[in-house]
């Protein structure tokens, strides 16, 4: 069955996205298409990009990158969970995505994001960075407002057309997890 990843992509103290990751599995987990899981950024640390061979060449010489290509490897696709910082994502997951290569290949991504305009430029970004990876983006979106998503701007309401949105989301991003599947099997040292 495809595995797909809600990667928690903040660490900062105070952070909205475990819970906006945990609303995205809790909508996610009735579904009979995937098996979905968290995988929160704050459970790999990983120090700013150490690792002195390019991640392409998928030579890693430290024990932190093993744990986190390990992690990455299994799933067949990906939900990122992302504020805007900046008018862009944060620092930790650029740094957790730019730690792999491989690992990320010939899979599908979609993208959950928030803040004042709804994250979208972080998403801008982050599609960018996916395309040099071979990551294949779906164009089902979320991206939740503070203004209209969020009471108080702190607790997350989300209005009915964000489930729908997220719906088309996970539809997308089923299917093409399933169809890149020919891909990655080509790929895989079994295939060799």
């Amino acid at each position: 069955m495809t595995k797909i990843a809600i990667i928690v992509g903040s660490t900062r103290p105070g952070r909205y996205s475990e819970g906006v990751a945990r609303w995205v599995l809790e909508q996610a987990s009735p579904r009979d298409d995937a098996t979905f899981e968290l995988v929160d950024l704050a459970d790999y640390p990983l120090p700013h990009l150490d690792e002195p061979i390019p991640a392409s060449a998928g030579r890693y010489e430290n024990e932190h990158t093993r744990r986190w290509s390990q992690a990455v490897a299994e799933y067949d696709g990906y939900i990122f969970v992302t504020p805007e910082y900046n008018h862009s994502t944060t620092g930790v997951l650029k740094n957790a995505i730019d730690y792999l290569y491989a690992e990320w290949a010939n899979k599908a991504a979609g993208f959950v994001s928030y803040g004042v305009v709804g994250g979208s430029r972080a998403v801008e970004h982050l599609r960018l960075i996916a395309a040099e990876l071979q990551l294949a983006t779906v164009r089902g979106q979320v991206a939740l407002s503070f203004f209209h998503d969020f009471e108080n701007f702190t607790t997350l309401k989300p209005e009915e057309r964000q489930h729908q949105a997220l719906t088309e989301l996970l539809d997308q991003l089923v299917a093409w997890s399933g169809a890149l599947a020919p891909l990655r099997a080509a790929r895989s040292p079994a295939s060799a």
